[in-house]
């Protein structure tokens, strides 16, 4: 059994403890919070499981890490924090700990990683023998190793398209959607997230990584953006008003260009009602998906929807970005020491866990 870490318990770390303590080669050794109230709590009952797991949440980071953890689930926000979630991450991997990652957006294609990123892990990996692996779902699985499956079916390939579509509404960060992206802010307001430049740092990895694996060479990447106001105001269950006039809908891509036409397309239509934008794509059902698209011969279409924590959308695209990278922790654990991407770690089947329970 290998001893695991899950530090933070927010919408991926509750995830990040149930898959867990269901690997049937993990063995869950400790939880860390940040918020004195979770000190002590179950990690169980911060998972939302309903019974407890026997292992208490705790704030005190050197004494876990000193203890030697085969692996930890870094599941702390970088969205708002990517330098100190790139520290602590260091940390972890330079207490010789197999560190998987949804939140270093940098690090999914460690390769073309700014070398601010870059550098310290791998002088960390050098001093300590830990390993990372950073990826999440979108960016993520939905964007490299999915589209990139899918594309072997086809006989010709003319483009990829990877979407998500999703009510933000049901997504539970509110200090994100309200000001990363805007949701809820008056038009002239500029997200941070959708700045020039920012997608391309945050999705840009990924199309790299699939014109790599496709042996394609990339021109170079652009953008797109569309935004629509909300012709009136909404109420939401986990976030409150948002009002007539302020931003309500986001449509963008990030576009892989090679031989002049954008081959590999990266878009995202985002809702905080699904009134707003409907004439933009819409999920087949609920309030979220992802969809990849292969253009070609044949036209091959594939939509996955994930739910969980009573069949909410963002919670089950969590779960599923969890899963790929709890899923890969032991394959870590017996590779060399180093800086992985989504090209390196194989997707693997759920071995020994069909007809498993969380115990």
């Amino acid at each position: 059994m290998i001893p695991t870490v899950v530090w933070g318990t927010g919408n991926v770390g509750r995830a990040a403890i149930r898959a867990v303590a269901a690997h049937p080669d993990l063995e869950l050794s400790a939880v860390l919070v940040a918020n004195p109230e979770k000190v002590g709590r179950d990690a169980g009952r911060l998972a939302g499981l309903g019974h407890d797991l026997g292992v208490a949440a705790r704030g005190d980071v050197e004494a876990v890490l000193a203890q030697g953890p085969g692996a930890v689930v870094y599941a702390a926000s970088g969205d708002l924090r990517p330098d100190e979630a790139l520290a602590d991450v260091v940390r972890a991997v330079r207490a010789g700990a197999v560190v998987v990652t949804p939140s270093l957006y940098p690090l999914y294609d460690q390769r073309g990683a700014p070398p601010e990123f870059r550098e310290p892990v791998l002088a960390a990996v050098k001093e300590g023998g830990g390993s990372l692996f950073a990826s999440g779902v979108d960016p993520g699985w939905g964007n490299d190793v999915l589209p990139l499956l899918v594309s072997g079916l086809g006989s010709t390939v003319e483009a990829i398209r990877c979407q998500e579509i999703f009510d933000y509404s049901t997504y539970e960060q509110e200090e994100s959607v309200r000001y990363l992206v805007g949701m809820g802010q008056p038009m002239e307001y500029e997200p941070p997230m959708l700045l020039p430049s920012v997608p391309t740092m945050v999705w840009g990895g990924q199309l790299r990584l699939m014109a790599r694996a496709l042996g394609a060479e990339l021109d170079e990447i652009r953008e797109t953006l569309q935004r629509r106001p909300l012709e009136r105001t909404v109420s939401t269950r986990t976030m409150g008003e948002f009002a007539a006039g302020t931003q309500g809908a986001v449509r963008f891509e990030v576009q892989g260009i090679v031989d002049g036409e954008p081959r590999l397309v990266i878009e995202h239509v985002t809702r905080i009602h699904p009134e707003c934008a409907p004439d933009w794509p819409v999920p087949p059902d609920g309030s979220g998906a992802h969809r990849v698209i292969v253009e070609g011969r044949p036209r091959i279409e594939v939509t996955v929807e994930a739910t969980d924590e009573e069949e909410n959308r963002s919670a089950g695209g969590n779960a599923t970005a969890v899963g790929r990278l709890v899923g890969a922790i032991d394959w870590l654990v017996a590779a060399e020491p180093g800086l992985y991407d989504a090209l390196d770690v194989p997707l693997r089947p759920a071995v020994g866990k069909l007809g498993r329970r969380l115990r």
